[in-house]
């Protein structure tokens, strides 16, 4: 009988634990020891046939890791302490003196920072291009060594062309990374679009509950095994078992998840754009959305999006302040729904703000939709329209 490819499927059965346990045991040790000589030195021989130290191969975090490998439809994974983890050290691993690379605009304020501040440090260039835009990252290619995509971008959600974009990098021999934490593997899977290396912020859907930080790569093993090699032992960025067992845990719902924040974003988005103090709704799935014709090649839409408000800064104060159930929180992916003002990311005190940089607009809000009940947030969204009338 054909192997069941279906998310959900993959997600739930495994048959390599112990005793026909369901769930897989922690492996919460700092080494592995050998029975002989000649055991540890093939170990040392070849590092990816032994589990050796888990700073490098821990049994727990590669469960973990084949299971994110195969939604991806990639061939290998490798998971890490952070996001941010993930998102360095897959950018290094591209990149030397003189090296040049392309990313689109409105990426993550933390990989702006990265590629703005500690990047040129050691002679690395970087250019942001407007990814909706083929022509303009077309001109921007010359001499990159690195094409870097957000699909859709933070904040603004933009979204870029990915077959079109990856065939045309491959015309210029540039690699591609994608941060696919948006969209999850249950919505978007870059790789079979010919983008070379996905990334996820694991703390935010994969894991779905709040409750960890993590970031994983997945690629081609032969991309995967030159980062284990140097960038990902020597800087150190590696997943505990713990974090790697509350991610196992997060996976399992995930398609469940996805379906429910889907629902509920839409519906919300839906009737926030036409209300009287909203000007504009940021979400893919709207037919009103600029790229809504890229968007429905996605297999679905995520919980979390953006609007604008008619407010200044005292009316947007006033709606923060006066909702219950939407948090004030700068993450997302998890089962509580929040909200984050823009206008707080121009109080950044970098050198270079990419709030400023990519013109957010200050009144700007965005919301993570979580898994309570729609008519319970639609309401909680009320009282904070209603805070914006009070003087």
């Amino acid at each position: 009988m054909a192997k069941s490819r279906h998310p959900s499927t993959i997600l739930a059965h495994d048959s390599s634990y112990s005793f026909g346990a369901v769930v897989p045991p922690i492996y919460q040790t700092s080494l592995f020891t050998f029975e002989s000589f000649d055991q540890m030195e093939s170990a040392f021989v070849d590092p990816d046939s032994h589990h050796f130290y888990s700073r490098g191969n821990n049994p727990s975090v590669e469960v973990f890791e084949q299971k994110i490998a195969e939604l991806e439809g990639g061939e290998q994974a490798r998971a890490f302490s952070s996001g941010m983890a993930a998102i360095s050290t897959a950018i290094l691993a591209q990149v030397k003196t003189g090296s040049k690379v392309v990313c689109v605009e409105n990426c993550y304020p933390d990989t702006f920072k990265f590629l703005t501040q500690l990047a040129p440090r050691y002679g690395i260039k970087v250019e942001f291009v407007d990814g909706r835009d083929l022509a303009v990252i077309e001109k921007a290619l010359p001499n990159a060594s690195l094409l870097y995509l957000e699909s859709p971008s933070s904040l603004l959600f933009h979204l870029q062309d990915l077959s079109a974009v990856a065939a045309l990098a491959k015309q210029y021999g540039i690699f591609t990374i994608i941060d696919n934490s948006w969209a999850t593997p249950i919505f978007q899977r870059p790789l079979e679009l010919g983008i070379d290396m996905v990334l996820h912020s694991a703390s935010k859907y994969i894991g779905g509950h709040s409750d960890t930080v993590a970031g994983v790569l997945v690629g081609r093993s032969s991309d995967i095994k030159r980062i284990n090699s140097l960038e990902y032992t020597v800087l150190g960025g590696k997943l505990s078992p713990f974090e790697a067992w509350l991610l196992l845990r997060g996976l399992r719902t995930l398609p469940l998840r996805m379906a429910a924040h889907q629902r509920s974003a839409l519906e919300i988005a839906s009737r926030l754009e036409t209300h009287k103090s909203v000007t504009r709704v940021n979400h893919p799935g709207l037919a009103s959305f600029a790229q809504n014709q890229l968007a429905s090649r996605l297999g679905g839409t995520s919980g979390l999006f953006s609007f604008e408000i008619d407010a200044d800064i005292d009316g947007i104060k006033r709606f923060v302040n006066r909702l219950e159930y939407f948090k004030l929180g700068v993450s997302w992916g998890g089962h509580e729904s929040l909200v984050f003002p823009a206008v707080l990311g121009f109080q950044r005190r970098d050198t270079l703000n990419p709030f400023v940089r990519f013109d957010i607009p200050k009144n700007l809000i965005r919301l993570n939709i979580g898994l309570e009940h729609t008519e319970d947030l639609w309401a909680d969204l009320e009282a904070g329209f209603a805070a914006l009338e009070e003087r």
